[in-house]
């Protein structure tokens, strides 16, 4: 009959990763301003180049999830002008029902 659609679902594990991520580079920062006040310049600068190498890692892991969810919509929309393509009446229908929906809805108040 139709062709079934799949709604993408969103990576968790990826979303998992990267809050991770971000957590750390959150955690390093706040060790990095307590030491800041503390220490001398070697293990500042230790501690600044190990937030930037979180930084990096979180930059690299919200790269990731953009392009997935970039294929995600490029994907559902393809999908949905698929169902356009072939159902060009249901699609009008529906529209018009919500159309009235709407309109009837903006009436009542």
């Amino acid at each position: 009959m139709d062709t079934p659609t799949q709604t993408p679902q969103p990576d968790t594990a990826a979303r998992e990763r990267l809050m991770t991520s971000l957590q750390d580079v959150v955690n390093d920062a706040e060790t990095l301003l307590k030491n800041a006040q503390h220490t001398g310049s070697e293990q500042f600068s230790s501690a600044r180049s190990k937030l930037e190498m979180r930084l990096h890692e979180a930059q690299h892991e919200l790269a990731g999830l953009r392009e997935a969810a970039t294929r995600n919509v490029r994907r559902a929309a393809h999908a949905a002008d698929e169902a356009v393509h072939l159902h060009p009446y249901a699609t009008a229908g529906v529209a018009a029902g919500v159309g009235l929906l709407v309109g009837l809805l903006i009436a009542r108040r």
